[in-house]
C-alpha cells in the first residue's frame, strides 16, 4: 500500500534520524550536531533541550521524566525531559568500547535493550560495514542496577531495537541482512521475527497499536550485492572512492508494522516528495511519526487508509 498524505514538519537541524513523541504530542528528535530537539504537535515550535556533543541517534522515553539517547559518538546517554545537562549510563560493555551506539528499548522496569552497530566502523562509515559484512554488531541488555551484559553478538549492522508488547521478547533489526530477529527473554531463544526484506531495515519501535514497526530505509542496491562479492582488496578500494561513486540509497522508502507473531498487519511503500531516507519510525494513537538520515525534516501521516 502507497503512504497516504504525508506532512513534512522542517526542523532546524539536519538527519532527525529518530522520533518518540511525548504524552503531550510533542516530538523528539537528534540532529547531526549534537542538538536534541522537541518540537511542538503542529511543528511551529521547536525547543532545543540538549546537546550531547556528538551524533544522536536512537531515543526513547525513560521514565516520567527523561529521555534515553544512543548517541553514536558518545554512548548511552540521558537527560531531562524539561532540558537541562546530559548525563552518561554507559561508554563501553564486557570490556569493549562502544563503536556506533545505535538503538534502544526500554522495559517497564528500566531495563535497557541497545545495540552497537558495529566493532569496526562508526557512523562516519556506516557504508563500509555494509560492504564489508564484519558481523561485529550486538544486542546489549543493561540491567535498572547498571549492569550490562551480552544477548546477541556477531549481527551484521546491528540497528533497530523493540520489545513485544507484552514485553516477552526483544526484536533487534540487522540492517545487512535485511531481517528482524527475535530474543525469547524466558530463555534466550533466538529466531526470525521477519525475513527477506525488500530494503534495508534500520530503526524499530512498539506502536501505541501494539504493533512493532519496522522502517525500510531504501530498496536493496544491486550494485551492493555486486560489491560484497569482490575479493578484500577490490572492497577496499571501493570504500576509498568518494560518496557519490559508492553503492547508495534509494529515495523508496516503507514502513511495515508486525504483529507479534510476525504477520505483517500494515504496510506502507513509496516515494514521498521531499522526504527519503526514512530511518526512524513511531506510531503513536493513530499517526506514524517519521526520522530521516538525510532531510532537515521529519514527517507525519496516518497509521492506516481509509
Amino acid at each position: 500500500m502507497r503512504f497516504g498524505e504525508v506532512t513534512v514538519i522542517p526542523v532546524n537541524g539536519h538527519g532527525p534520524e529518530d522520533v518518540v513523541v511525548d504524552g503531550e504530542g510533542r516530538i523528539y528528535a537528534g540532529v547531526d550536531d549534537g542538538r536534541i530537539l522537541r518540537v511542538s504537535p503542529d511543528g511551529r515550535r521547536i525547543d532545543v533541550i540538549a546537546d550531547t556533543g556528538g551524533r544522536p541517534l536512537g531515543l526513547e522515553l525513560y521514565g516520567d521524566d527523561e529521555l534515553l539517547i544512543c548517541d553514536a559518538r558518545a554512548g548511552l546517554l540521558v537527560v531531562p525531559l524539561a532540558g537541562g545537562a546530559v548525563s552518561t549510563l554507559a561508554t563501553s560493555a564486557l570490556g569493549l568500547d562502544f563503536v556506533f551506539c545505535n538503538n534502544a528499548a526500554v522495559a517497564a522496569d528500566g531495563t535497557i535493550y541497545f545495540t552497537d552497530s558495529s566493532r569496526r566502523f562508526g557512523i562516519d562509515n556506516w557504508r563500509d560495514d555494509l560492504i564489508e559484512q564484519t558481523a561485529g554488531g550486538r544486542l546489549l541488555r543493561r540491567s535498572p542496577d547498571g549492569s550490562i551484559d551480552l544477548l546477541l553478538d556477531g549481527l551484521q549492522f546491528a540497528n533497530g531495537v523493540a520489545l513485544a508488547p507484552d514485553e516477552s521478547f526483544v526484536a533487534v533489526a540487522e540492517t545487512g541482512a535485511f531481517s528482524v530477529s527475535r530474543v525469547r527473554l524466558s530463555d534466550g531463544h533466538r529466531d526470525a521475527l521477519i525475513e527477506d526484506l525488500w530494503g534495508f531495515p534500520d530503526n524499530i519501535s512498539t506502536g501505541s497499536d501494539g504493533l512493532i514497526w519496522i522502517t525500510q530505509a531504501s530498496p536493496r542496491v544491486p550494485a551492493l550485492d555486486v560489491v560484497r562479492r569482490l575479493p578484500s582488496f577490490l572492497r577496499a578500494g571501493v570504500r576509498a572512492l568518494p560518496t557519490s561513486l559508492q553503492p547508495s540509497p534509494g529515495r523508496e522508502v516503507g514502513v511495515i508494522g508486525v504483529a507479534a507473531d510476525g504477520k505483517v498487519e500494515r504496510e506502507f511503500r513509496g516515494e514521498i516528495p521531499g522526504f527519503h531516507m526514512l530511518v526512524g519510525v513511531r506510531e503513536w494513537r493513530g499517526k506514524l511519526y517519521f526520522g530521516s538520515l538525510e532531510e532537515d525534516a521529519i514527517a507525519v501521516t496516518a497509521a492506516t487508509l481509509g
